[in-house]
C-alpha cells in the first residue's frame, strides 16, 4: 500500500504490481489521485503547524515512503536540528527510505509495526534519535485505518501516547466510508488482498483515538478543510474520504 500510495503521488518508488492495485483504486475513485495529493496537503500543513508551536521532533509511523514533500523536508527547512523518526511495516518501503535520509542524521527510517508499539518507542534508532522528555508530534496520517480493531489500534495508541511529555502533539488522518460507502467498499476489496487492509470507523470511532488530548481547532474535519491554504488544490465532492485532526497532550 504504501508504494501504491507513492505512485499515486507521482512518485517513481514501486512496481508494477503497485501500479496495478493503484489502477484498481482509481477505477473504484477516479479521483483517487487527487485525494491523496490532499492527504500529503494535510500532512504538510499540520507539519507546519506544530513546528510553529515549537516542536522540533516528529515521530511519523506509516509514513510510506519520504520522497514526495514529506516530513523531514519541510521540518529540517524550517530547523536543520530537527528529528524525524519514520516508521513503516513495509521493508520495501524502509530500505528506500533509509536510501533516501542516507547521510541525514537527523532523520531515521525503521521497520515495525504501529500494533507493537513498545517495539517502536524502545528501538535503538528511534530512541537514539528523540528525547521522550521533550515533546514530540506524532504522525499518524493514513495509517490507522489500516490496523483492524482485533489488533486493538486504541490500545496501540494509548501506549505511545502515555510515552509523550505534555505539550506534544497528535495528528492523525483517517480514511472513512460514511460519505462514499459503496466506492469505499471497492477500494477496501481491492486493498484487502494486500497486508494492510482497510478498517472501515466513523467519524466518533476516529475522534476517540484522540482521548486524553485537546483538539486544536477546527477539530476533526475533512482533511482538506482543516485550516486550508488558499493555493491548495480544490478538492471535488468524490474527494472526502479522508478526516484529519490535531491534538496537543495537556
Amino acid at each position: 500500500m504504501a508504494r501504491a500510495y507513492d505512485y499515486l503521488l507521482g512518485g517513481s518508488h514501486n512496481f508494477a504490481a503497485d501500479r496495478a492495485l493503484a489502477r484498481q483504486m482509481i477505477a473504484a475513485v477516479p479521483d483517487a489521485k487527487v485525494q491523496a495529493r490532499l492527504n500529503r496537503a494535510f500532512l504538510h500543513r499540520t507539519t507546519r503547524y506544530v513546528l510553529d508551536q515549537g516542536i522540533r521532533q516528529f515521530l511519523d509511523i506509516g509514513s510510506g515512503i519520504p520522497t514526495v514533500g514529506n516530513v523531514h523536508e519541510i521540518a529540517q527547512k524550517a530547523d536543520p536540528d530537527a528529528r524525524v523518526a519514520y516508521v513503516d511495516i513495509d521493508p520495501i518501503a524502509v530500505a528506500h527510505s533509509r536510501q533516501i535520509l542516507d547521510g541525514n542524521p537527523g532523520a531515521i527510517a525503521i521497520r515495525e509495526d504501529l500494533s507493537q508499539p513498545r517495539a517502536i518507542l524502545d528501538h535503538p534508532a528511534v530512541a537514539g534519535l528523540l528525547d521522550f522528555d521533550r515533546p514530540v508530534a506524532l504522525l499518524l496520517v493514513a495509517v490507522l485505518h489500516a490496523v483492524r480493531d482485533e489488533l486493538d489500534p486504541y490500545g496501540a495508541l494509548a501506549t505511545l501516547k502515555d510515552r509523550l511529555a505534555p505539550g506534544s502533539y497528535l495528528v492523525i488522518g483517517h480514511g472513512t466510508h460514511e460519505r462514499h460507502p459503496d466506492e469505499f467498499q471497492e477500494v477496501a476489496a481491492a486493498i484487502s488482498r494486500t497486508a494492510t487492509p482497510l478498517a472501515m470507523r466513523t467519524h466518533a470511532e476516529i475522534l476517540r483515538f484522540f482521548d486524553g488530548f485537546e483538539i486544536v481547532e477546527p477539530g476533526l474535519v475533512w482533511a482538506h478543510e482543516w485550516h486550508p491554504d488558499a493555493s491548495d488544490e480544490q478538492p471535488s465532492e468524490l474527494s472526502a474520504f479522508n478526516y484529519g485532526g490535531v491534538g496537543r497532550k495537556p
